[in-house]
């Protein structure tokens, strides 16, 4: 069908209720616009695996810590519905933010502890703010699957754990980051970087893929693949400003590994290049856990 855009959540239900009585399978993509390929890839995995996708654009206020982008995030509706279209997507949502907050609004979900290392040290309040959010656009849309990037590893791992603790019917799928041929991670936030930032943002990927290389060549010192990854962050060319983290971590219960790695883990790093904050991750598994993990080792590239 063509893919139509809704603005209230009466009309998406009325919409998808239709599609459910006709035994359609719904997938869903929530976003906070400004799209790319990362979120194409996303909406392609929806398209390929339901019978109607619903992408939602939404720039969530309450994930917003004071001080950060929020008046500044990018936005491009026309270049994002064009991308919806192109990619698969039969339902648009674009909802106001008094559609999804309504006045004297005061119900959160707290994520726990799954959202206390890594990002949520230094974002305080920002997984309750994706926690609440996701859990209403899952109310709203009920979809049967609902598909999330690699790149916010830690906010898929966090939405997981809500859907299995609230019992909410969905699967969730972790599609792996899309990145520029270059190796860059695709993100919204890349419109920040000039020309030379987006040169300097490279020093991120090439200490996760370094360390991804030594791993596969049997490393398995959990000191050692952090230093690799601290080489070209450091180097004084790096352009990288500050390392705000860099950690390996338990791929399911985002603990710190230390010793020997004999599991899957998580490597996951944030850095400021400027003053734009990135974030990138790599999964190392080894070849006996790989099967314990619902997210592919291939990083995808356009």
């Amino acid at each position: 069908m063509a893919m139509r855009v809704v603005r209230t959540i009466a009309d998406l239900r009325a919409l998808l209720r239709t599609l459910r009585e006709k035994g359609q399978r719904i997938g869903f993509v929530p976003t906070m616009g400004f799209l790319h390929e990362g979120h194409g890839a996303l909406i392609r995995q929806s398209a390929a695996r339901c019978d109607a996708t619903v992408v939602s654009i939404f720039v969530n206020p309450n994930q917003f810590g004071p001080g950060e982008d929020l008046a500044s995030y990018p936005r491009d509706l026309e270049r994002d519905q064009s991308l919806c279209l192109e990619t698969g997507a039969s339902v648009l949502f674009i909802p106001e933010d008094a559609e999804i907050y309504p006045t004297g609004f005061q119900t959160h979900v707290e994520p726990g502890q799954l959202a206390e290392p890594l990002c949520g040290r230094f974002r305080p309040g920002h997984f309750r703010g994706v926690a609440t959010v996701v859990a209403k656009l899952f109310s709203i849309v009920q979809p049967d699957l609902a598909f999330f990037g690699q790149k916010d590893y830690q906010q898929a791992i966090v939405i997981r754990r809500m859907v299995r603790d609230l019992n909410m019917p969905v699967d969730v799928v972790v599609v792996p980051t899309v990145r520029e041929a270059d190796g860059l991670a695709l993100s919204s936030r890349n419109t920040y970087l000039d020309e030379k930032g987006r040169k300097r943002a490279l020093s991120i990927n090439h200490g996760l893929q370094a360390a991804r290389e030594a791993f596969e060549g049997g490393e398995r010192s959990a000191a050692r693949l952090l230093e690799i990854v601290q080489g070209p962050l450091s180097h004084s060319k790096s352009g990288v400003t500050r390392v705000q983290y860099l950690e390996l971590v338990d791929a399911q219960t985002l603990e710190p590994v230390q010793g020997t790695v004999d599991r899957t883990v998580a490597l996951c790093v944030a850095a400021y290049v400027g003053s734009t904050r990135l974030i990138d991750n790599v999964i190392l598994a080894p070849a006996a856990d790989e099967a314990g993990l619902n997210v592919s080792l291939s990083p995808q590239r356009v």
